[in-house]
């Protein structure tokens, strides 16, 4: 008896067409037809999928059939139903699609025909030769089990499969027993370890997926007063996306408010007013070494409607300008240039994102929404005095922003507090601001969305995706069209458009070329303003941009590559700047330190405005 193995992927696909006549839109369904016995070319042979009764497992699709986009189990928009092989030896099945931002997204694009193919995944358990000729096998598969059917955007080149499967570690052993005149019928076993592998990697990211949507839901319950709500959800198997526009619709009626806690100082009195004497006070314990900055403190207490923790610096003085014509009103302090500015734009000026655009709304009082079109209104053509047949409806969401407290401390020398010079004012004042804005940034970037973090561009669902490889890529010219293009490919690209990056990304881009054949342009070019320059728009560096995210079994170290509108990612701020001052922590080496606390959150209104690489290799 022969034996030959063979190595394949562990899972197979295979595209169909939509048939969008068959949608019914009160129902959020459409018929799909995920499967046939058309033959198959893989680069192990010719395959067709037998359709007769036995030959296609169906218990695991009927019990909990996930569709997706993109075979990406992350991304779950809706569920299969009625599924049944037809007399015409065809698999399909009713797909019900959910009403999450992201589900209601893909179902319109599939009612508009934008979106026209499936692909179905599945496990081959065992094949039979039919024929070989000319060198080529032709195998029946008379054992397959589909896991999921997945909308994607383009099918799949058979051709290009063949070539770019190289992820082979599903062996099938292939014995031939020889009969005269009879059909040799190998028989194929998928390789049990590799089999378990799988299912087991299925089942743990269906198990994160549900902890995550429960651990979600139930936060927003209990921030939102809505935890009965929530609990309800829970159990229903509602979705993250679908609960949180329940909860928008709670906040339906909440606007912003338009009064900033401004305590109606004068020009005079905002510039009487010392960051430093404040800290040196509540480092000491004593509200007599600043009355005038106390005083302000609890009126803008009073105003916000919440105690500080240590002393709020109020609005009017964060925006006081120096007057630099006059001597006595800091003539002679126009080179201290921190001091030019207001301390809100200080704060701007030591934060990246803000600089590439990013929407600050501050002075907030309570939570706001910020209301976005979520579908617009549909054209029609019309004869002569002919009726429009439809009305077109344009459909909003909101995004909403509620204060999350944000804390970042800086260290300084008690002596130095003892100082009444101006230019040690500024000091302070700068230190703060960079404590701040470095967190801030790190927030809008990666913030988990966990509470109390505000969730960060990295981690907002949907936004569009490059991926390099299963271990990482190394950065190419293609990888940054292909951002652009995932921006593109949404009509997303207007507004405040920037690459964002480390400084690992912007050395390894330095080095890589547009074009080698036709002149070596580097990447990364040098712009205006400290910018970098990047596919002709603006380009940014900080590290507050992750470098250190493995991927794979080889645990390669890839960094992120971010594009996007940076116009839709806002940064509310409520209230004044509240300092609480630490003076045990280094009392011994006669250091203050200086807790700098702001209120705010984060939010990106649209997703698709921005694209990411996370696996970017940079060595």
């Amino acid at each position: 008896m022969a034996e030959r193995l063979k190595q394949i992927e562990p899972v197979q696909y295979r595209q169909m067409v939509i048939d969008r006549a068959s949608a019914k839109p009160e129902a959020r369904t459409v018929e799909l037809k995920f499967s046939t016995e058309a033959p198959y070319e893989r680069w192990w042979g010719v395959e067709i999928l037998d359709h007769g009764s036995g030959s296609v497992r169906l218990a695991r699709l009927k019990e909990a059939g996930p569709l997706l986009v993109g075979h990406d189990p992350d991304d779950h928009i809706g569920v299969l139903e009625q599924i049944w092989i037809g007399d015409d030896r065809t698999g399909r099945a009713f797909a019900r699609f959910g009403k999450s931002a992201r589900a209601e997204e893909i179902y319109q694009d599939v009612l508009d025909g934008i979106r026209k193919s499936v692909s179905v995944g599945y496990i081959v358990h065992r094949a039979v030769l039919v024929e070989e000729k000319d060198g080529k096998e032709t195998y029946r598969i008379m054992d397959w089990e589909p896991l999921e059917v997945s909308i994607v955007s383009v099918p799949a080149d058979p051709a290009a499969k063949t070539v770019n499967n190289s992820k082979r570690d599903h062996t099938l052993v292939i014995e031939y027993k020889s009969q005269e005149g009879a059909m040799p019928e190998p028989i194929v076993t998928p390789d049990p370890a590799a089999e378990a592998a799988k299912v087991k990697e299925i089942t743990d990211n269906a198990r994160k997926a549900e902890q995550t949507r429960i651990r979600e839901i139930t936060a927003y319950g209990e921030k939102f007063n809505m935890k009965e709500a929530a609990a309800q959800a829970v159990a229903a198997g509602v979705g993250i996306e679908e609960f949180r526009m329940q909860v928008l619709e709670k906040l339906g009626q909440v606007r912003p408010v338009a009064t900033t806690p401004d305590i109606g100082l004068s020009a005079a009195e905002a510039r009487q007013f010392s960051v430093v004497r404040l800290i040196n006070a509540l480092a000491n314990g004593r509200r007599d070494l600043a009355p005038f900055e106390f005083e302000c403190s609890d009126a803008a207490a009073k105003k916000i409607g919440k105690a500080a923790r240590g002393g709020y610096v109020p609005n009017d003085v964060l925006r006081r300008d120096l007057n630099v014509t006059t001597d006595s009103q800091g003539g002679h302090l126009v080179a201290t240039n921190l001091l030019a500015q207001d301390f809100i734009a200080l704060l701007r000026n030591k934060m990246v994102i803000a600089q590439l655009g990013t929407r600050i709304l501050s002075g907030l009082v309570g939570d706001i929404a910020i209301p976005g079109a979520l579908a617009g209104s549909t054209a029609y053509w019309v004869g002569e005095s002919t009726n429009i047949t439809s009305e077109s409806t344009q459909t909003f969401r909101q995004v909403a922003l509620t204060p999350k407290t944000v804390g970042a401390y800086s260290d300084i020398s008690r002596k130095l507090l003892l100082q009444a010079s101006i230019d040690v004012e500024a000091y302070v004042r700068n230190e703060l601001a960079t404590t701040l804005a470095l967190e801030i940034d790190r927030a809008a970037i990666n913030g988990s969305g966990s509470s109390p973090e505000p969730r960060g561009i990295l981690n907002v669902v949907g936004i569009g995706a490059v991926v390099g490889g299963t271990n990482g890529k190394a950065l190419i010219w293609a990888h940054i069209v292909g951002l652009e293009s995932e921006v593109a490919i949404d009509n997303a690209d207007v507004g405040a458009l920037a690459y964002l990056t480390n400084a690992k990304v912007r050395g390894k881009l330095k080095t890589v070329f547009t074009n080698a054949t036709y002149g070596e342009i580097p990447v990364w070019q040098t712009g205006a303003d400290g910018m970098g320059m990047v596919n002709g728009y603006r380009a940014a560096v900080t590290n507050q941009v992750p470098s250190t995210i493995t991927k794979g079994g080889s645990g390669a170290v890839c960094s992120a590559v971010i594009f996007g509108n940076f116009n839709d990612l806002v940064i509310g701020q409520w209230g004044a700047l509240d300092i609480l001052v630490d003076p045990i922590t280094g009392g011994l080496a006669g250091t203050v330190r200086v807790i700098a606390m702001q209120d705010v959150d984060i939010a990106v209104k649209n997703a698709v405005s921005f694209a990411a690489m996370q696996d970017a290799l940079t060595t």
